[in-house]
């Protein structure tokens, strides 16, 4: 029988100022912003979509940004960490790229026998670049950056518990993971153990409970392929006791959610329409597109936004 969940889809964090947070994303890091709409939720902040050339399933980083936001604080509860996957060798590239633009980074750590650094974007959100020769996705660039160093989309999460056992127990009972080995306090995950579908818990038993704000994780998404799949996930987890919202259209994708034992927002997301329905690939990102709900509010919604650009001219 084929897996209902096959790694992770996209993850989404709450981002401070909405330029700064572009020009992290684009300019420094490389991704493609591949959608600029708006939180359905909350229609007068942006919703910013970055990834690879399409927008691939498990490649997507998501922020809301909310200009002004206060900082966040890591602990527990919270998605501390999210994990991108560059090539073997391409780890020197950027740290000497993170330096270049002032970005404190740590040194070289080795986890599960493979290399990664660590450092923060602009709000101080976790992020680490774990090197491999396992990732055949192609990377993206705009061209100011080597495609041979480019990100190839997510590597995996880092989930900050107070313990493991229930969330363990999702994973592996209800959501086609297995556990994959553990070190020390660090507990590893995955469908089918590569990149893109990694997700480790840190066990902090004595940790303080995260703040959500700017610089922190709103949710992590998990991918299924279609809303078959997606409702029989949605009824495996409700007939487990999980407390499963309706499937939710996001225009790009559908999507469930549900609090894990631990307190970190889960979503399933299809991997279903994807970004093109309303842009032309060449020209994904480029103009504010709202859901057909939206569009009579356009002017209003558009005069609330702060205009933003892209300037990756200003990042080689």
């Amino acid at each position: 029988m084929k897996p209902l969940i096959t790694g992770i889809h996209h993850i989404t964090a709450i981002a401070g100022n909405p330029q700064q947070n572009i020009d992290f994303y684009t300019g420094i890091l490389g991704l493609r912003l591949v959608k600029k709409t708006i939180n359905f939720d909350a229609p007068d902040v942006y919703h910013f979509y970055f990834g690879d050339e399409l927008g691939r399933p498990g490649t997507v980083f998501t922020t809301f940004p909310f200009a002004g936001a206060r900082k966040g604080t890591k602990g527990t509860g919270e998605l501390t960490y999210t994990a991108f996957s560059v090539g073997k060798d391409s780890l020197g590239y950027w740290i000497d790229r993170l330096k270049k633009f002032g970005i404190p980074v740590s040194d070289v750590q080795k986890r599960f026998g493979y290399d990664l650094i660590r450092f923060e974007d602009h709000d101080s959100m976790g992020i680490e670049l774990v090197a491999n020769d396992e990732d055949e996705r192609p990377g993206w660039t705009y061209g100011h950056i080597p495609a041979e160093h480019s990100i190839r989309g997510f590597y995996g999460a880092t989930l900050n518990l107070q313990s493991k056992e229930l969330t363990e127990q999702l994973l592996t009972r209800h959501m086609d993971y297995r556990l994959i080995g553990h070190e020390g306090e660090r507990y590893r995950y995955g469908t089918a153990g590569k990149p893109g579908d990694i997700v480790d818990i840190i066990v902090n038993e004595t940790g303080r409970r995260g703040v959500q704000s700017a610089g922190t994780v709103h949710h992590i998404a998990f991918r299924t392929a279609n809303q078959t799949t997606q409702l029989a996930v949605q009824e495996i987890l409700m007939q487990n006791g999980y407390m499963v919202t309706e499937v939710k259209d996001r225009n790009y994708f559908k999507s469930i959610y549900f609090r894990e034992p631990g307190g970190v927002l889960f979503e399933v997301a299809t991997d279903e329409p994807g970004f093109a329905i309303d842009e032309d690939e060449a020209h994904l990102g480029e103009l504010v597109k709202l859901p057909e709900w939206a569009e009579p509010s356009r002017e209003r919604i558009e005069k609330a936004l702060t205009p933003v650009k892209l300037d990756i001219e200003s990042y080689v």
